[in-house]
This record gives structure tokens, C-alpha cells and sequence, in this order.
């Protein structure tokens, strides 16, 4: 009989734990996806998760749930609330010609 391999589920918030890895993280999310929403929204899901919800809520003045629903990649949050998201988790946006 062969021995079976015991693999647990990987979650990328487990590594987030500086700003630099989380801008990294996002800076690759940008890149790698071509500046699609949905793999944008996923990323800064994962790295609120790494903050944790509860605390980005209480920096944003934004409410729990509505933090999950705009970060799902279901739908595409505004653009006051991807700002303030940023602010919480201690990164900024920065414009550069490609």
C-alpha cells in the first residue's frame, strides 16, 4: 500500500506579514494579471486578511462586511474604498509611465 501524502491548504495571508512583502504581493498581482480587477481584488483580500478584517474595518470606518463583499472579486469596490483599504494596510498607490 502506498503512503499517502498529507497536504494542507496553502493561504498566502499566512505570509504577508510586512509591508514590503504585502506591496510585493500586490505589485505582483498587478503584473502578472495585466491590471485585471478581479486578481487585484483577490490580492488585497488576502492581504486585509493578513491585517485582519476586524482591524482594516476599524481603519477604514468601513463596516466588516462590506470590506468581504467589496474584496471577493465579485464585485469591484470603489475607488475611495481601494484607497482606504491601501491606507490601512500602510501601502500607497504610486503612478509610473510603463
Amino acid at each position: 500500500m502506498a503512503k499517502k501524502t498529507k497536504t494542507t491548504p496553502y493561504d498566502a495571508a499566512e505570509l504577508l506579514t510586512t509591508p514590503e512583502r504585502r506591496a510585493a504581493y500586490l505589485q505582483a498581482h498587478i503584473e502578472e494579471s495585466g491590471g485585471d480587477p478581479y486578481w487585484i481584488n483577490i490580492a488585497l483580500s488576502n492581504i486585509a486578511r493578513a491585517e485582519g478584517m476586524t482591524e482594516i474595518a476599524r481603519k477604514t470606518r468601513l463596516s466588516r462586511e462590506s470590506l468581504y463583499k467589496s474584496l471577493s472579486g465579485k464585485r469591484n469596490p470603489g475607488f475611495a474604498t481601494v484607497v482606504k483599504v491601501l491606507a490601512a494596510l500602510g501601502l500607497t498607490i504610486q503612478i509610473v509611465p510603463r
